[in-house]
């Protein structure tokens, strides 16, 4: 999984980011608490933790996803844990998803993921589009004009995301890392980084047509089940990629 990479090259998630930069300077109010969120001028917003420390400000966790999923089926619900381990308020925190699929036949109108701009899973459901780098990597932005999360100095904001996969996406396995970006107006640092959410990509389950009905004592019992193919799951973010920061 080459995420330092897919970073990079994307120029799409930079043109994202970068599109909506005038909103950084829009409101400057301090946000409401824990579960609000505000955008801060590029000059008033403090770096997210320690610039020259060794690991990244903000532990990045997924969790609570299923290990497989049906295409055409609903989109399934899991989450990304951002703690602030540092002493200061992390704000305009943009979560970044690289998709990478074994085979290597994804595409990125396939895979339909959103997320809530609110802490704990409420407010607007934000589409994050996807756009496939010149690696096979499928990246995706957490923005679509939101300016993204705060987190107070020791918390820990949880965002709700649902993803699912159009009917016409192939058998396959995905393994799914998140990157977290500091907007910092026209360029970003990379504050955070979780570990791979691997999963399967399984087509619907053939139906087994049910025997013969046998005779028992207590009248007639038919025979049916169900057999599955279950895939074990084994601008200003890229433009500004020379800055972020390397373990």
């Amino acid at each position: 999984m080459r995420l330092r990479n897919a970073l990079a090259i994307s120029v799409t998630a930079a043109a994202a980011l970068t599109g909506t930069s005038g909103a950084a300077t829009a409101d400057e109010s301090e946000p409401r608490g824990r579960h609000g969120h505000a955008s801060f001028s590029a000059a008033n917003q403090p770096v997210c933790g320690d610039r020259v420390g060794a690991d990244f400000p903000v532990d990045t966790r997924i969790h609570g996803g299923p290990a497989e999923y049906r295409p055409g089926g609903g989109p399934q619900l899991w989450y990304v844990d951002l703690h602030n381990t540092t002493a200061h308020t992390c704000r305009n925190i943009h979560p970044v998803v690289v998709l990478v699929d074994r085979d290597r036949t994804l595409k990125d109108s396939q895979a339909k993921l959103e997320f809530f701009d609110a802490v704990g899973g409420g407010g607007r459901a934000r589409p994050v589009p996807f756009e496939r780098t010149d690696a096979d990597e499928h990246v995706g932005v957490f923005d679509d004009g939101f300016p993204g999360f705060v987190i107070g100095a020791g918390e820990t904001v949880t965002v709700k995301v649902r993803l699912g996969f159009t009917a016409d996406t192939r058998p396959n396995e995905v393994t799914l890392n998140a990157a977290v970006v500091q907007r910092r107006g026209e360029d970003g640092e990379w504050v955070g980084e979780s570990g791979g959410y691997r999963f399967g990509i399984a087509p619907e389950a053939p139906v087994q047509l049910a025997g013969p009905p046998e005779l028992a004592d207590t009248g007639f019992r038919f025979s049916s089940g169900l057999a599955a193919a279950v895939l074990a799951g084994g601008g200003v973010l890229v433009a500004g990629a020379r800055r972020l920061r390397r373990r």
